[in-house]
């Protein structure tokens, strides 16, 4: 297979989320080294990062994880206390309160430091625009001034952010990753729900847009035939 990027190596964050395992596993086919970079900033449940301890390993790619504490000690957001996930946000109710202000601002600052430090030239985020649940930090102007910015801030002008998942649905993401080896199998691994429960709810809002993709794919999503397996008496799906 020709790469894309032929010769480039690439931080891929990786969130244990179905967006982010399928953007490592097209930066595995686009890049000649990829190491997923994943960030703990004290999210409401550490089953994400297991999982993408998990993924990474069946990716076959180092990760590196850090730590900060940032966000948990400023910033108010359901997805870092056991607040209501599916009401409005306490300082903007035009944003849902799974919106972390400043999350992507920050993880981006931390990749592009990575990346600087390894003197690789990308970063690949799974942020996706069509089902951003209207997460600022995930539209495409927000993509492209603080590429710019970190350029320039670091006078890196060979830095790209590439987000492969940007301007697709949750559908064709889906088809994606049936095209990518490995990926979809990966996904059987990847967490999506905002109760931190496995087996998921099935009824919060990222486990809602996480099946309307697999049943417009037409396809049986590999994390419920996991669920399947390990718990038979329990599943009625």
């Amino acid at each position: 297979m020709s790469r894309m990027f032929k010769g480039q190596k690439a931080v891929c964050l990786l969130s244990g989320g179905q967006d982010s395992t399928t953007s490592l596993f097209w930066a595995k086919e686009e890049f000649d080294e990829v190491i997923a970079l994943t960030i703990n900033y004290g999210q409401r449940h550490k089953i994400e990062t297991i999982c993408a301890s998990q993924i990474s390993d069946i990716a076959g790619v180092k990760q590196k994880e850090i730590s900060t504490d940032l966000l948990k000690s400023f910033i108010g957001s359901a997805l870092l206390d056991s607040s209501n996930i599916s009401g409005a946000h306490p300082r903007n109710p035009n944003l849902p309160a799974s919106f972390v202000p400043g999350r992507n601002i920050l993880f981006f600052t931390i990749a592009s430091i990575v990346a600087y430090q390894m003197n690789y030239n990308n970063i690949v985020t799974g942020i996706c625009q069509t089902d951003y649940s209207g997460y600022p930090d995930c539209r495409e102007p927000f993509r492209n001034s603080i590429e710019v910015s970190l350029r320039l801030g670091l006078d890196f002008p060979e830095l790209r952010i590439h987000t492969p998942l940007l301007n697709i649905s949750k559908k064709e993401s889906v088809e994606l990753a049936t095209k990518l080896p490995g990926c979809f199998d990966a996904l059987a691994y990847s967490h999506t729900c905002y109760e931190g429960t496995y087996p998921p709810c099935t009824v919060c809002p990222s486990c809602l847009v996480r099946e309307k993709g697999f049943k417009e794919a037409g396809l049986e999503d590999p994390l419920y035939a996991r669920v399947k397996k390990d718990f038979p008496h329990l599943w009625r799906g």
